[in-house]
């Protein structure tokens, strides 16, 4: 059974946090929450098969977020004692009375149940944090040297992250929660007549352990060993023509689409334009809240912090609320966005879907990204038949780059490859290729998903927000797709323009 780590617990989670919310409450707060954390992460980059470098790092600290007079205050510490607990409530309540004139939007928070006492650990076998490093490493060069048969130069790195937070308010909610994460990648580069070229391993990053390294979840050797052939395949092949293709979209691409134009455009804050760092605020305003046709009528999305190995799945956020699963767009059309206490309230939700992340115990939570996901077809096609539905078009594999404006609106993917589909069948790689589209354009032109056994869940370690910055790691689950008549740019073409 896992279980939270001994040492964690030996801290004095209960006395930091019953010293710094009394005196909030002394100080008149309405509102106060206490939030210990350790973050330790861990890198491993090799190149050629050669350790390149390694980071072991451990932030251990704690934060008071208060309301005080409908304003917010805010102050972090990392002095282990409850005397210092105290002073740094009693910091934020300063930061909020000297704040507060210059307020002109009080603060209240949507109210949540009251969950007392709860524990929550991810789902992972083996903590990648007890496995000897060297073994790992050992395992990367293994997987490298193997690539170097058919490659010029190849990298790997392995990110590793185990999450462990204490929470408590003034309401009497207090969650202890631990969550682990791995992203291993290979790059392998060939050099070919007309320069260089790459390809990268296409599994995604899990909330699972280091069994994902040893074939729980994903079958390594078979990706190791086709990435070669794969790369050659790419070097020798002819340049795109642009134009207007069907599209067939596999899921180790579509979910970064489904990351920059649905996640990041249905965060309510950035709907709402409080939000406009890191590419923007949405056109998706809240005004066409149950309006707006997203997208086809086979268009399903919801955001969930409940889905098994997803990147963004807890038990509880960094509000206290517990982690749940809703619709973001139902049948084609908005029906919801992602949401915290205070706007969940502001906007009539009634409650919070639990989308408060810090990533530090230095960082005041912020709206973060839920798992956002698009749902198979009950008994969908196999991505074959998609493809055989197809007369001239392409099938795209693998995330790379990415364009979109600021309102999540306009943008251009390429990807790892793209196969050009003739008559229903595939017809060699393609290279020089991205497709462009609006959102809804795009999202209007789906015209088929895939059934249940083609959903694989992606995502990424490292979607950022905020100022400053902050960054947080999430899922998107999706089926394969097919997409009519949609925009594909030479970018080599375009480039020389």
């Amino acid at each position: 059974m896992r279980q939270i780590d001994a040492d964690f617990l030996e801290l004095p989670l209960r006395q930091l946090a019953d010293a710094a919310l009394q005196r909030a409450r002394d100080l008149g707060a309405e509102h106060a929450d206490f939030r210990l954390e350790r973050v330790r992460a861990e890198t491993l980059s090799l190149y050629d098969a050669r350790l390149e470098g390694a980071l072991d790092a451990d932030d251990l600290g704690y934060a008071v977020r208060v309301v005080k007079g409908g304003t917010w205050g805010f102050a972090a510490g990392i002095h282990l004692t409850p005397q210092a607990a105290a002073a740094v409530a009693e910091q934020a309540v300063r930061v909020a009375e000297v704040s507060a004139p210059i307020n002109r939007e009080p603060i209240e928070l949507a109210p949540e149940p009251v969950h007392g006492e709860a524990v929550w650990v991810s789902d992972y076998d083996v903590d990648p944090f007890e496995v000897a490093s060297s073994d790992k490493v050992a395992l990367l060069a293994d997987w490298s040297a193997g690539l170097l048969k058919g490659a010029d130069h190849v990298s790997a790195r392995l990110l590793q992250v185990k999450e462990q937070k204490f929470y408590a308010d003034t309401a009497g909610t207090v969650t202890t929660q631990q969550r682990v994460r791995v992203h291993p990648s290979l790059n392998a580069m060939k050099a070919y007549e007309g320069g260089f070229d790459d390809m990268s391993t296409i599994a995604p990053p899990v909330g699972r352990g280091y069994e994902y390294l040893t074939g729980t979840g994903w079958d390594w050797a078979a990706e190791l060993a086709r990435l070669p052939e794969l790369l050659a395949e790419k070097l020798a092949a002819p340049s795109v023509e642009a134009g207007d293709y069907d599209l067939v979209v596999d899921p180790s691409n579509l979910w970064l689409t489904i990351h920059e134009s649905i996640g990041h455009a249905t965060e309510l804050d950035r709907a709402l334009g409080y939000e406009a760092a890191y590419a923007g605020t949405s056109f998706a305003t809240f005004d066409q809240l149950g309006e707006l046709v997203y997208g086809s009528p086979l268009m399903n999305v919801t955001g969930d912090r409940t889905v098994t190995h997803g990147l963004a799945t807890v038990g509880y956020d960094d509000e206290g609320v517990q982690g749940q699963s809703f619709d973001i767009v139902k049948d084609g059309v908005l029906v919801g966005y992602q949401l915290d206490r205070r706007m969940a309230l502001m906007k009539g939700f009634g409650r919070s879907n639990g989308c408060a992340f810090a990533d530090s115990p230095g960082h005041m939570p912020i709206q973060r990204m839920a798992n956002v996901s698009l749902a198979p077809a009950p008994g969908g096609p196999s991505t074959e038949e998609l493809i055989a539905g197809v007369e001239r078009g392409l099938y795209i594999v693998g995330d790379k780059s990415w364009s979109i404006d600021m309102q999540r609106y306009n943008f251009q993917f390429t990807g790892q490859r793209a196969y050009k589909i003739s008559h229903g069948k595939l017809a060699g790689q393609v290279r020089d290729f991205a497709y462009q589209a609006t959102t809804t354009d795009f999202w209007q032109s789906m015209e088929a998903v895939g059934g249940p056994g083609t959903y694989v869940l992606g995502g990424a370690f490292n979607c950022g927000k905020g100022q400053p910055g902050q960054v947080a790691p999430v899922s998107h689950g999706c089926p394969s797709a097919l997409f009519r008549g949609v925009r594909i740019l030479n970018t080599v073409q375009e480039g020389g323009k």
